[in-house]
């Protein structure tokens, strides 16, 4: 498929009617928007680009700030019914949300803080069970310091080094990995001391004021105290809950205006200002100028002039690629390599037969391929992924090879009674009793490919008018016919049917190819009228143009055998299935159905994310490094954007 034909539009009008021109342009959906303060005549003396403080930004804050907890989100909503709401009612508004939902939220906070700290302390109290001490007089000596925590019981054996030392440390539990206790030092020292015990890791946990009777009494306390919080959390939740009923919804909708003035205003930025006149400059899809013009013509003292795209004065076009409702998805893939310019060749048609094919050989099973594209299926209509509907495609692909390959969930005769019934005596092709068909078949999808990618380099480049890189590059012409030649000479005296190697054939088309690639550089200049100049003298042209033909044979070489990873993933595929089918045999029969089952998810999870990352590999690297550039720029039209992310 191709590229959306693009066309450049500059809007110009009064400088009052900017924002109302600007609403038009986000309403079309297709207003790709540029700079037009550098894009329309940026050489223009008084022309100025508008920086002005966004007069919504600190009333949007505010309104983000609110403390709204876990259960309510902003998100986009018309805002149609409170249009003409004043600016003081939304403000009064948001003004007593800001306090109600606040305070609601503070305690609920202050609960949870609460909450967390007596559940430590109940903790530290559990391992001081047992001990009859008054805590409160022990924390309130005034020459003597406590520190409560736990030691690593490796670190206790340490504080024998330190008998000399004036403190004491009493261990009162032992969890395996910690010495649980307090140590206490007179008040001049600790200071000396702490430092020794951070050394040793110690971890120190405070005891708050409130605690100040036995272990037992304060556990019995802190647990009242828990219980009591946890009831003044559930009520002020329950708060929070009636005011996101009563209020959420308008405050969400005072939110989606507010959201929405703000990004207008933001465009004012990319707009450019000569006294009392704007310019706006940007990109739309010339099948959708009508309806974009017809928006922009309901302004009165508003102009819009529409040209091509390719008379848009170097300003670099936005590309949005057409494609077929089989291809669509995969422009996913296209996407992730990079958007193609805006002159350039859209792959998206070639990726998606190619990845679908070469998904299918490699992965060749009915059952697990209809069970892949059901599992797309469901995935693509629960979330519209991209992801599952390309799963769909390549697991229909599957299946069919699987129908080839005889296999259904590993199972390599299932279907030999219907081959029987439609006239054949078995399977049409057995994996792996046609090891050397498979490996050959493997190396000439690859060929075909690869011979597809350079004839499509060509195309590119003569459309482009680049015409030394279309005849004389390793990807052009010459290329093509060394590449061709090359390996119908080898078909032809490996298959023994015939010595293509004759001196004529040799000297015309390998060694001539191999001789234009090397002095591509002068040919391309000669051609194109240009003075060629020789870098480094003859030596370094001899020698680097030298080595760079070699890469280039040693290119078409790695690129082709590449391919054979396409029959050896057809065999790592039977053979897995075969593991899996000999593990069944080897238990009981009761178990076999589970180890079939879960062998085939474990396959079907593990061997298909690699085949679809090696065919996604195929495709960049000896495809697209082929003719591909991936430099485009992408079509993203003005829209309003209701998140809660500003500047």
């Amino acid at each position: 498929m191709s590229i959306e034909k693009m066309e450049y539009v500059i809007i110009a009008g009064l400088l009052k009617n900017l924002d109302i021109s600007l609403e038009k342009c986000v309403e079309s959906g297709c207003f790709h928007m540029g700079d037009a303060s550098k894009d329309v005549i940026d050489t223009s003396e008084g022309l100025k680009r508008l920086d002005e403080e966004n007069p919504y930004r600190n009333f949007l804050r505010r309104i983000i700030a609110i403390e709204t907890g876990d259960d309510f989100e902003f998100s986009e909503d018309s805002f149609e019914d409170i249009t003409a709401m004043p600016e003081s009612e939304a403000e009064e508004f948001v003004s007593d949300a800001e306090k109600e939902f606040n305070e609601a939220a503070k305690e609920i906070s202050q609960c949870n803080s609460e909450i967390k700290e007596r559940n430590l302390i109940l903790t530290q109290l559990r391992h001081l069970k047992g001990m009859n001490i008054d805590l409160g007089k022990l924390l309130s000596c005034t020459h003597i310091k406590v520190r409560f925590g736990k030691l690593p019981c490796d670190s206790y054996e340490k504080l024998s080094y330190y008998g000399d030392r004036t403190f004491i440390f009493v261990p009162y539990d032992d969890d395996g990995s910690y010495k649980w206790g307090f140590y206490f030092a007179p008040g001049n020292s600790i200071a000396e001391t702490d430092n020794i015990f951070k050394t040793l890791y110690f971890e120190h946990i405070s005891v708050p004021d409130f605690v100040k009777d036995s272990p037992s009494a304060e556990e019995v306390k802190i647990t009242e105290d828990i219980k009591r919080l946890e009831s003044q959390k559930a009520f002020a939740e329950k708060k929070l809950e009636q005011l996101i009923a009563q209020k959420g919804k308008i405050l969400n909708k005072i939110f989606c205006r507010t959201k929405y003035r703000y990004d207008i205003f933001e465009m004012r930025r990319n707009a450019a200002v000569y006294n009392d006149k704007f310019y706006i400059a940007g990109f739309i899809p010339k099948s959708e100028e009508k309806k974009f013009c017809r928006l922009l013509d309901s302004i009165d003292e508003v102009s819009v002039v529409v040209k091509p795209a390719e008379n848009s004065g170097g300003v670099k076009t936005p590309v949005r690629l057409k494609t077929n409702r089989f291809s669509k998805p995969f422009s996913m893939f296209v996407e992730m390599y990079g958007l193609p310019s805006y002159n350039g060749f859209n792959p998206t048609t070639l990726v998606a037969v190619t990845y679908t094919l070469l998904f299918g050989i490699m992965f060749g099973d009915l059952g697990q391929g209809l069970l892949l594209a059901l599992l797309g299926f469901f995935i693509y209509r629960k979330s519209k992924n991209k992801l599952g509907a390309i799963m769909e495609r390549i697991g229909i692909s599957s299946a069919f090879f699987g129908l080839i390959y005889g296999s259904v969930f590993g199972f390599e005769h299932l279907l030999d009674p219907v081959y029987q019934k439609i006239g054949l005596k078995h399977k049409p092709l057995e994996v792996m009793d046609n090891t050397n068909t498979i490996l050959i078949g493997a190396i000439a999808i690859g060929v075909v490919i690869i011979l597809i990618s350079i004839i499509i380099s060509i195309i590119i480049n003569i459309r482009r008018r680049e015409y030394a890189e279309a005849v004389f590059g390793n990807n052009g012409a010459a290329g093509l016919i060394f590449f061709t030649a090359l390996l119908a000479g080898l078909a032809g005296t490996l298959t023994g049917k015939a010595n293509l190697f004759t001196l004529p054939y040799v000297l015309g088309l390998i060694v001539l190819p191999l001789i234009v690639m090397f002095f591509r550089e002068p040919l391309g200049c000669l051609v194109s009228g240009k003075k060629f100049h020789m870098e480094g003298g003859i030596g370094d042209f001899l020698a680097s143009n030298f080595f760079e033909v070699f890469e280039f044979f040693l290119g078409y070489a790695t690129n082709t055998l590449s391919f054979v990873r396409i029959g050896g993933f057809i065999f790592s595929h039977a053979g897995m299935m075969s593991v899996v089918m000999l593990l069944s045999e080897s238990v009981s029969k009761g178990a076999s159905p589970i180890v079939i089952i879960l062998g085939n998810l474990f396959v079907m999870g593990m061997e298909g994310l690699i085949v679809g990352i090696q065919v996604l590999r195929l495709e960049f690297y000896e495809i697209f490094s082929r003719f591909y550039d991936g430099s485009g720029l992408a079509f993203e039209p003005a829209v309003i954007k209701y998140n809660t992310d500003i500047e």
